[in-house]
């Protein structure tokens, strides 16, 4: 039988099966967890991690994987469709910051690449500003390891964030990261956290307790039964101050996540990690933090889809002018940023809320065939869903710059059941996500030699000018 034929006509040959056998294995693998082992330094002994809690919040995860995303795990990534290379020079620095940066070369460069110009503001969302924030927090620490600080001095701060700006931009990055990151000198200092020393910071936190629950973080768990973030938090409440005025007031949690102070004590307690725990470490685990908090929210903004809602407030089949009026929309809303499947899912999910609440009761998403990557930025034509667990830029000396785009999700976008939006949730077991095509839906995939290709496309530099249309 002729390989090149679609996968519905392979039914019961041996290359049908392969397929099958592979999607199966794909899917068996994505429950594996992958942790990122975090060894701490100076610590006379490490007990057994705190169990996880049993009730409440954090009740069993029960996902099944038919319904969540799949990552491809690809042996060698295609190279950018048009590879392209950041103009690296030597940077312009004030020589006032007392630090060595080429100790920290590899971050400075992973963080340069992950916001690589013009991509930074593409990707300021899920992976640039999450890393540049990553960076300045491990900065802090590093800056004081020879010290009894724990954050730069307010005389220095500025100069240092402006050589790490320049040495980013020279290395590639995009030199209004700190506008679009919304990062300043003053997130160096510590702010207005009264506790800043070493000394002050171990008398007054359970040290040992914060460094286990940090020493092993599985990008897995931690967003749904979080172990080290809970840490975190009791000691940036103790060296806040506020704890106290917590105990006495339990109202006073919703405040205290927009305090100020509170944000800088969280900054001083990564900089202590950075001090105890390896960088490289530390760096994947506050990339775990802000993976878990941009994964629940749709960072896309809708205007009134007016005109949409005018054309399809009535249609009960396919009709040509609703699916125009749709297409046209959702075509607006991919030159914003790239985005997460997990992200996509809220969005699309956000978009319907909106829809059914200017009077289409119709599930127009699948009367006009919308997907869910159809709420990211187009590459080509083809949708770029980025994947929910952190993620980088990619760079080679041969190839260029570019990024892995997930683009195995053919998935419809779901239909809200309701005008009002309620918020989702990833980790309940109830939990309801669309479910993956099936064979009938699938692009032909072919097979050569009697061996399946599993491409997965890279996203590079050249999807920029898809804004200029």
């Amino acid at each position: 039988m002729d390989c090149f034929q679609t996968v519905s006509r392979l039914k019961g040959s041996l290359c049908h099966q392969l397929l099958l056998f592979i999607i199966w294995l794909s899917s068996f693998q994505e429950l594996v967890a992958v942790k990122t082992l975090l060894e701490p330094i100076n610590v006379s002994s490490m007990s057994e991690l705190a169990s996880s809690p049993s009730s409440g919040l954090f009740d069993p995860i029960e996902i099944s994987p038919s319904v969540i995303p799949h990552y491809p795990n690809p042996v060698e990534p295609l190279p950018p469709m048009y590879p392209v290379f950041p103009n690296r020079y030597e940077p312009n620095i004030t020589g006032k910051c007392p630090v060595n940066f080429s100790l920290m070369s590899s971050l400075m460069d992973k963080t340069a690449s992950d916001c690589a110009d013009p991509l930074a503001a593409l990707l300021r969302n899920v992976i640039c500003c999450p890393q540049l924030s990553s960076f300045l927090h491990l900065f802090q620490g590093f800056y004081s390891n020879n010290s009894d600080k724990l954050v730069v001095q307010d005389a220095v701060a500025n100069y240092c964030f402006t050589d790490i700006i320049s040495i980013l931009a020279s290395r590639g990055a995009d030199s209004n990261v700190p506008t679009i990151c919304s990062v300043k000198s003053s997130n160096l200092t510590g702010g207005s956290c009264p506790v800043k020393d070493v000394v002050t910071f171990e008398k007054t936190v359970n040290t040992s307790k914060l460094l286990e629950a940090c020493s092993t973080v599985d990008p897995l768990k931690e967003c749904c039964r979080p172990v080290c973030q809970p840490a975190i938090m009791e000691a940036t409440l103790k060296i806040s101050g506020r704890q106290l005025m917590m105990d006495e007031n339990k109202n006073m949690v919703g405040e205290l996540n927009h305090s100020d102070p509170l944000a800088d004590c969280k900054g001083v307690v990564y900089s202590y990690l950075s001090r105890k725990l390896p960088l490289d470490g530390v760096n994947n685990a506050l990339r775990i933090f802000s993976t878990c908090k941009v994964n629940k929210v749709c960072p896309l903004s809708f205007t009134q889809p007016s005109e949409v809602i005018e054309a399809c407030r009535n249609v009960a089949a396919p009709s040509p002018s609703c699916c125009s009026s749709l297409n046209t929309y959702i075509a607006g809303i991919q030159k914003q940023m790239l985005i997460t499947n997990r992200q996509a899912i809220i969005c699309a999910t956000v978009f319907g809320s909106m829809l059914r609440k200017g009077g289409i009761m119709t599930n127009i998403y699948e009367l006009c065939d919308v997907d869910l990557k159809d709420f990211s930025m187009q590459v080509f034509g083809q949708g770029c869903l980025l994947r929910s667990l952190p993620d980088d830029v990619l760079f080679d000396n041969a190839t260029g710059v570019g990024l892995v785009c997930d683009l195995t999700d053919n998935i419809a976008a779901p239909w809200p059941s309701s005008s009002s939006m309620s918020s989702m949730s990833f980790c309940a077991p109830e939990m309801s996500l669309p479910a993956l095509p099936t064979s009938q839906t699938l692009k032909n995939p072919g097979c050569r030699s009697g061996e399946l290709e599993m491409l997965v496309p890279i996203f590079s530099f050249f999807v920029f000018t898809t804004l200029l249309f």
